[in-house]
């Protein structure tokens, strides 16, 4: 009897002791060699996994780095350029600025402008509030209300006021979570420098749009006709910023009858609260 429990008790500890020589075998000639340039890389990213750079994550960009197959050392929006200056030292490559960026809320039909059809009593999500007749407002291409966007900005940046999203830009880093949360699609991502917004995202015709919010573009036309180098145009009731051409002179604001074009400081970090 005590042989058989010995004979046992050996033949699990051989099996066990082959297993741990296969165990350690394996893990020598099949382990993923690390990639140092690629770990300096990683360490100089935030951390922020946003996709803003365009890749699945930090870890994402840093390999494509290291690899050679990306040059830009600047597409780290969050980072900015203290991140590419890091990043182009690590590469030994010339610095590459970089284009901060900042969130902005295409509504301002806040509840002391915008018709309310009903009491939402529902999912309190704008996800789920658009899925019940596109959520409380009467407009249904304005901002929901309900925070999705403010529950995933990793830096408070943005908060509820009177029913809308507001971007606290100093805050802001540019990193576009907010963007690809939102489900009505209103908030854009523009440079830092520039001043104005268009804050409407209601295409139906102005005499429809305004009857469900007085803040709402009429497609006047002022904006457009102002404009001093072509970058506002009135599409599908609607105006609409060409950054590109924008010189933030702020005129486009100053004409608007409606005040659904916001301006601010010309350091581009703002709040697009009100018309300056």
């Amino acid at each position: 009897m005590l042989e058989a429990i010995l004979s046992a008790a050996a033949c699990v500890a051989g099996i066990g002791l082959i297993c741990a020589v296969v165990l350690v075998v394996a893990a020598k000639f099949m382990a993923v060699r690390e990639n140092a340039l690629e770990r300096a890389l990683r360490e100089c990213l935030p951390g922020v996994n946003c996709g803003a750079c365009g890749y699945t994550g930090c870890d994402g960009y840093a390999k494509v780095l290291a690899e050679g197959t990306e040059k830009q050392t600047n597409l780290c929006i969050p980072g900015g350029d203290a991140v590419s200056q890091q990043i182009s030292e690590a590469l030994g490559v010339e610095f590459q600025n970089t284009v901060e960026q900042v969130a902005v809320v295409h509504c301002c039909g806040d509840c002391d402008h915008a018709v309310q059809k009903a009491d939402y009593m529902g999912v309190q999500t704008c996800s789920g509030a658009r899925m019940l007749y596109g959520g409380q407002q009467a407009c249904t291409y304005g901002c929901l209300g309900k925070g999705d966007c403010a529950a995933i900005c990793p830096y408070d940046a943005i908060y509820m006021e009177k029913g809308i999203a507001h971007v606290c830009a100093p805050k802001c880093v540019g990193c576009g979570l907010c963007v690809k949360t939102c489900p009505n699609g209103i908030i854009s991502l523009i440079p830092d420098t520039k001043r104005e917004v268009i804050a409407c995202s209601n295409e139906e015709r102005g005499a429809r749009a305004r009857k469900k919010c007085t803040n709402a573009c009429i497609a006047c036309g002022k904006c457009e006709k102002i404009c001093p180098t072509g970058a506002i145009a009135v599409e599908e009731n609607l105006a609409r910023i060409d950054y590109d051409k924008c010189i933030a002179c702020g005129k486009c604001a100053q004409v608007c009858p409606v005040g659904c074009i916001l301006s601010a400081d010309r350091s581009g970090r703002h709040r697009f609260s009100e018309v300056q």
